[in-house]
């Protein structure tokens, strides 16, 4: 098995979390999410990003408004809605949990015996 492509699995499994905690304290076009998933060194290419905010504003936890832009075209701002937000909520408690007990699991451990 290729540790590339477990890597690419792990990214994707968190990315909707990801996206969806970058919408939480304000609106953004896809150009100001992929930057702070790559600051933050998540890597995400458009061709990846677009299908799943698509696929989130068709859940009804994601919408959407056009505003025009003075450097350019007008840019789709996406927004988190009141299912998105209570959504996030508890991903947010999935994910401390699955991170305490991968933590607990992949910890070593320095007993004496």
């Amino acid at each position: 098995m290729k540790i590339e492509n477990t890597k690419a699995q792990m990214r994707k499994g968190v990315l909707e979390f990801c996206i969806l905690s970058v919408l939480k304290n304000k609106d953004a076009y896809v150009a100001e999410i992929l930057k702070t998933l790559k600051d933050a060194k998540l890597l995400v290419v458009e061709g990846t990003i677009y299908p799943l905010l698509t696929r989130l504003k068709n859940s009804g936890l994601l919408n959407y408004r056009w505003e025009e832009s003075t450097t350019g075209p007008p840019r789709k701002y996406y927004t988190l809605t009141k299912s998105g937000e209570l959504f996030l909520v508890e991903l947010t408690t999935t994910w401390r949990e699955l991170h305490n007990a991968v933590t607990l699991v992949t910890l070593e451990k320095t007993t004496k015996k």
